[in-house]
């Protein structure tokens, strides 16, 4: 398959008028690493006009910063890891194959793929970013199969917008932290925040719901319009990598064996229910070892989830050579109180009704600095919800305002796009003026939530 043009890549619905968007993406966006790289020396640069520390401070509150987040690191890329060693077992799989075979039609098709995305990314974000790029690929095969022409960055931009509402789900980072105890959020407010606030609130609940209807709009508007314009995925990425092993020894016998998988999954779900029971907390942890419990259970042996762990490390690594470069952005912007200016540049100008929508965009901004949910509750929790205390705004505000910023940003944020855009081969300028699309429509939902939120409605 030829390089999709920009012309190509624009001419389909919607998402027309993106069209100079999209040849600003193709001319002058460069890889994620570049970008992150990139981010660095602008964050150095600002702290460097905007605070009073030196350029020995800047670089020592960098270097400190590359390890301050190892812990957390280990914790997301378990997410990313066991997200996608569930979504490829054999069951899950089978699935994802029932799935594709449903939607017909022109736009259907597109739709299917972003509502299924944001549903598993509500569970998980890292079930959700792989879910979205191997259904999307069995969507686009199963159109070639029928003769109907599938769109294919579009519907890799449709498995992508489940980031745009994962952190108001079972697996978000800020809500998760605010409700672990000795948490740095629990000790400022002095006791946990529990999920009941935040997650399982009725107007967050609300707000999803209304936040994935929009999208699917919103894909749905961008739908090709002329089989011309679509760009379809190329065969050869149609066909399945099979698992093959050999059972020669008693040792292969033993990897071969689905007991050997089965005992500790059990034993983990058997923790997962005294935990619970015992009135346990949802911690990333415990979101991590539920994965861990569906991979054991839903694998055959030891050699598959040997192998997909090996296919999954592929996806992991790079996001894991990124990571400390924004651990060092991150520890730049608290140790050199960057961090601070922006925020209460921001919140300095708020009310108790518009404090939500400004910390929201406040968050949305630092997401670009700090692309990760855990990572910035940890830099910027602590500014927002002081400024709410003083403007007597209840804590779950702020929490959830944070979280609605750093999942909207996401949309044109390239870090979180790599494992997706790995396992379907594309370049984040290839769906990008969809998803830049995706954020101006949700932009509207989650403002909207915030100022009813912050006038009591």
């Amino acid at each position: 398959m030829s390089t999709p043009t920009t012309q190509d890549r624009s001419s389909g619905g919607g998402a027309r008028f993106m069209r100079p968007l999209n040849t600003l993406v193709e001319r002058f966006i460069p890889s994620a690493l570049v970008f992150a790289i990139v981010l660095t020396v602008v964050v150095m640069a600002g702290a460097l006009i905007l605070t009073d520390s030196g350029p020995g401070d800047i670089v020592k509150a960098w270097g400190d910063g590359l390890s301050g987040l190892l812990a957390f690191m280990t914790q997301m890329a378990l997410i990313l890891l066991l997200g996608y060693i569930l979504a490829n077992t054999g069951p899950v799989r089978a699935g994802l194959r029932r799935l594709a075979a449903i939607p017909s039609g022109r736009v259907m098709p597109y739709v299917f793929v972003a509502l299924v995305t944001c549903i598993a990314a509500l569970f998980t974000w890292g079930l959700g970013l792989v879910v979205g790029a191997l259904l999307a690929k069995e969507v686009a095969a199963q159109g070639r199969r029928r003769g109907e022409p599938r769109h294919f960055p579009l519907l890799v931009a449709a498995g992508y917008t489940g980031m745009v509402v994962w952190h108001m789900g079972y697996s978000g980072s800020a809500p998760l932290v605010a409700a672990t105890p000795d948490s740095f959020v629990a000790e400022q407010l002095g006791t946990p925040l529990s999920i009941t606030q935040t997650t399982f609130s009725a107007w967050n609940m609300i707000t999803a719901l209304v936040a994935v209807i929009v999208v699917a709009a919103t894909i749905a508007m961008m739908a090709p319009k002329s089989p011309a314009s679509v760009i379809e995925m190329p065969e050869h990425q149609m066909a399945e990598d099979e698992i093959v092993y050999d059972v020669d020894t008693p040792a292969d016998r033993l990897d071969a064996s689905r007991l050997v998988t089965l005992i500790p999954g059990l034993l983990l779900l058997a923790y997962l229910f005294l935990h619970f029971r015992d009135g346990g907390a949802v911690t990333l942890d415990i979101v991590n070892w539920s994965f861990l419990t569906l991979c054991l259970l839903m694998v055959r042996n030891p050699f598959e989830i040997i192998e997909l762990t090996k296919r999954a490390a592929s996806n992991v690594g790079e996001i894991l050579l990124q990571f400390p470069l924004y651990a060092g952005i991150m520890g730049i912007m608290g140790g050199t109180g960057l961090i601070t200016i922006l925020s209460e540049s921001i919140v300095a100008v708020a009310s108790p009704a518009t404090f939500g929508v400004l910390a929201f965009l406040s968050a949305g901004l630092v997401n670009f600095f700090v692309p990760s949910g855990g990572g910035q509750v940890a830099v910027q929790g602590p500014v927002l919800l002081q400024a709410a205390e003083t403007l007597g705004v209840d804590p779950e505000v702020a929490i959830m305002a944070l979280s609605y910023g750093d999942q909207w940003t996401n949309m044109i944020q390239p870090f979180w796009a790599l494992p997706l855009l790995a396992i379907a081969k594309l370049k984040i300028r290839d769906i990008l003026g969809y998803t830049v699309m995706v954020m101006l429509t949700t932009g509207v939902v989650f403002v909207g939530a915030m100022l009813l939120l912050g006038t009591g409605v």
